[in-house]
């Protein structure tokens, strides 16, 4: 008769591995949560940010201030460069009120080649941390989610990977996309960081120089007791060459749509 104690403890090997699954798991949410605190971070400081620093971060507070500003910059070029660059950085990161007076400020104390290279650094480096953010919170479920996807998702995700880089100059080009949604957009789709990244220091440059351009004749704007006029930016000179801009990064979609399939190539 076999010995019972040689038989191997089935159950005891389950239920071992059964703590062991359940001890994993527990292991893996740590992480999981641990991920989405960039995004919630984010998210609170642009709440608190567009209560409380929106009566600050105003041309009325840059021409009050402008004669310190104008005298930091002639002490101590550098020193304001990099305040400058961080303080849009963190404007940009966090969706924080006064984008646009940020952009203006640029040309208003760098000039209209510096500022522009300045406000296009800025941007763009507060543009891919806000990406990050995006991309390590929801980003990673959701791709996953479009990877597993069928229908009519499935057929635009595919779109979007055809088209990544047109769709991106788009994003940055066309003035009525909210910069923090071409921010945040790309993240939760999936695009490539690199692509990202340059074609937002690229898309963002004909908005920079209008922009900075304005900033360059603000000291006048402030003499005259005035406020810069950001309607000029829907001026036909203006807006023309950004849209003619935009039909250019769309035409290579609308090309690939009219060439003929190639044959055999969806056998």
């Amino acid at each position: 008769m076999p010995d019972q104690s040689d038989q191997p403890d089935i159950g005891d090997n389950s239920q071992t591995q059964t703590t062991a699954d359940e001890s994993g798991g527990r292991g893996e949410k740590k992480p999981a949560l641990t991920r989405f605190l960039p995004l919630v971070l984010v998210l609170v400081v642009a709440v608190i940010g567009a209560m409380t620093l929106g009566d600050y971060l105003t041309f009325e507070t840059l021409r009050d201030n402008r004669v310190a500003l104008l005298a930091f910059r002639d002490d101590n070029y550098l020193g304001l460069v990099g305040l400058f660059v961080l303080a849009y950085v963190v404007i940009v990161v966090f969706s924080l009120p006064g984008a646009a007076v940020a952009s203006v400020t640029g040309g208003f104390l760098f000039g209209l080649v510096a500022g522009t290279v300045f406000n296009v650094l800025a941007a763009t480096v507060g543009a891919v941390g806000i990406f990050l953010a995006a991309r390590w919170g929801l980003g990673a479920m959701l791709t996953h989610r479009l990877e597993t996807a069928e229908g009519r998702v499935r057929i635009l995700k595919q779109a979007l990977r055809e088209n990544e880089i047109e769709v991106l100059l788009l994003l940055r080009l066309v003035p009525a996309v909210p910069f923090f949604v071409a921010n945040l957009l790309p993240a939760l789709v999936g695009v490539k960081l690199i692509n990202f990244l340059w074609t937002t220091a690229v898309g963002i440059i004909p908005g920079a120089v209008v922009f900075t351009w304005i900033g360059v004749g603000l000291g006048a704007v402030f003499d005259r007791g005035e406020t810069p006029d950001l309607s000029i930016l829907w001026e036909p000179f203006v807006i023309g060459p950004i849209l003619g801009l935009c039909v250019l990064a769309a035409l290579p979609i609308l090309l690939k749509k009219r060439r003929p399939a190639t044959p055999g190539k969806d056998q």
